[in-house]
């Protein structure tokens, strides 16, 4: 069973590569706690099966980035892109399409909040593991307000513009 609109999102652990050290972040992976974060904060988050897979890397994540100063003026106080992927790999994925910290990029790496959330897709037969399905949300305060969830592995309700329109409505 998935989470639903009106449930508090869990706890988990989520890393995210930090590429320039601050007072409070070093450099290299850093874990957060997803409590922790959402406490106040109006947050668009969406995941993806994987990193550097197709419709991730050329529709999915750019359209976050590309629409990130409407989500901003819309009072989103951050962007999240979630993937069962490890923090490295997230972190290279953000370099490599210019996210420039318009979306952080936090790693689920072995599933644990995805689990918690009832949205893991199981690709195990064709190598991959398992993954996120491919979901967008908006959270306030931790409490979930909008959930598109793919349920074809397709982008048709989770992409940018959807949940843009949703928030701004």
């Amino acid at each position: 069973m998935s989470i639903s609109v009106g449930e508090r999102v869990p706890d988990a652990t989520l890393s995210e590569y930090i590429e320039t050290a601050t007072e409070s972040c070093p450099m290299g992976p850093n874990n957060f706690q997803v409590a922790d974060l959402v406490k106040g904060k109006k947050i668009a988050v969406f995941a993806v099966p994987g990193a550097f897979t197709p419709t991730c890397s050329e529709q999915h994540l750019p359209g976050f980035v590309a629409k990130a100063d409407e989500f901003k003026a819309a009072g989103v106080d951050e962007i999240w892109c979630v993937s069962v992927n490890d923090a490295f790999v997230m972190g290279a994925w953000g370099k490599s399409l210019n996210v420039n910290g318009k979306v952080r990029l936090l790693a689920d790496g072995s599933a644990v909040w995805t689990k918690k959330l009832g949205l893991e897709f199981d690709l195990t037969a064709k190598g991959l593991g398992v993954r996120s399905k491919r979901f967008s949300a908006l959270l306030d305060d931790g409490v979930v307000k909008q959930l598109n969830i793919e349920n074809d592995g397709g982008l048709h309700t989770s992409d940018a513009d959807t949940l843009l329109k949703q928030v701004q409505s």
